[in-house]
């Protein structure tokens, strides 16, 4: 367990120090206790701070699961609990990858407002939750969090936009997290119609969650567009050519997109919809 000891700690490097942990269950405890510090004011921040980070093996994670190309990720099949166990993987990955993106966030780009390592402390904390849920429930069918392949996608772009912070929130939360707004609603259908409800109900209070913090990501998008005097669209079109960013595929969940701070606009002229 996480002890705060000597001069009171400083959330960014706290951050990084979560970050590096590779048991799943402490960096979720840990994380649980460095927000409530930080909400209570146990906890400082210094935005000025620069970290070499050269040494560390980032980010940290379980021996388990193994990585493996998308291509190579077992099956979701619905008609058995291995199937449905999978899928629930898949969720639990993605979670667990989120939570450590938001982490990646609050320690890698210094001279930022408080109130963006405030937002992204809350994302890593609501991730660390998405992730507790999806891994007890598994528990229902016999499995865990590192008992199936998974792929890396998600924390490859978090590493190609390691030198950007504008990059990171286009093509971080507002691309590759935003994909999950689309995604969801079918999944949750998935469940539904295997009468899996605990499911559903986990599915439900992820999408909302993840509105939120899509949210997020396009408002700190945009706040650094309004800072540097640059269109958003323009922009976002040259970072997703300079990165690599996978092409938006639909169908697209234009509602909750539209909730996220996407506005008719921007989905129009990106060809959303």
């Amino acid at each position: 367990m996480m002890m705060y000891i000597g001069p009171q700690p400083e959330l960014r490097t706290i951050s990084l120090e979560l970050l590096a942990k590779k048991n799943v269950a402490i960096k979720v405890a840990d994380l649980n206790r460095l927000f409530d510090g930080y909400c209570h004011e146990r906890v400082t921040l210094n935005p000025n701070l620069l970290f070499d980070c050269s040494e560390l093996d980032l980010p940290g994670r379980p021996q388990s699961p193994k990585l493996v190309p998308p291509l190579q990720v077992p099956k979701r099949r619905m008609d058995t609990n291995e199937g449905r166990a999978t899928l629930l993987h898949s969720l639990a990955h993605i979670e667990f990858n989120a939570m450590n993106l938001a982490l990646d966030a609050i320690w890698r780009f210094p001279n930022m407002p408080e109130s963006y390592y405030r937002d992204w402390l809350t994302v890593a904390k609501e991730e660390a939750y998405h992730f507790s849920l999806i891994n007890e429930h598994m528990q229902t069918y016999g499995f865990l969090y590192g008992d199936f392949p998974a792929h890396n996608s998600l924390w490859e772009m978090v590493e190609r936009t390691s030198d950007s912070v504008i990059a990171r929130m286009a093509l971080v939360p507002r691309t590759m997290e935003a994909r999950g707004l689309d995604a969801v609603p079918g999944i949750r259908d998935r469940f539904k119609q295997v009468k899996d409800l605990r499911a559903v109900e986990i599915l439900e209070i992820i999408l909302k969650d993840e509105i939120g913090h899509v949210l997020i990501g396009n408002s700190w998008f945009n706040f650094l567009c309004d800072r540097d005097h640059i269109s958003p669209v323009t922009t976002y079109k040259a970072l997703a050519r300079k990165y690599g960013a996978p092409t938006l595929r639909g169908p697209f969940n234009i509602e909750a997109r539209m909730q996220a701070g996407f506005t008719a606009q921007e989905m129009n002229l990106l060809g959303l919809m």
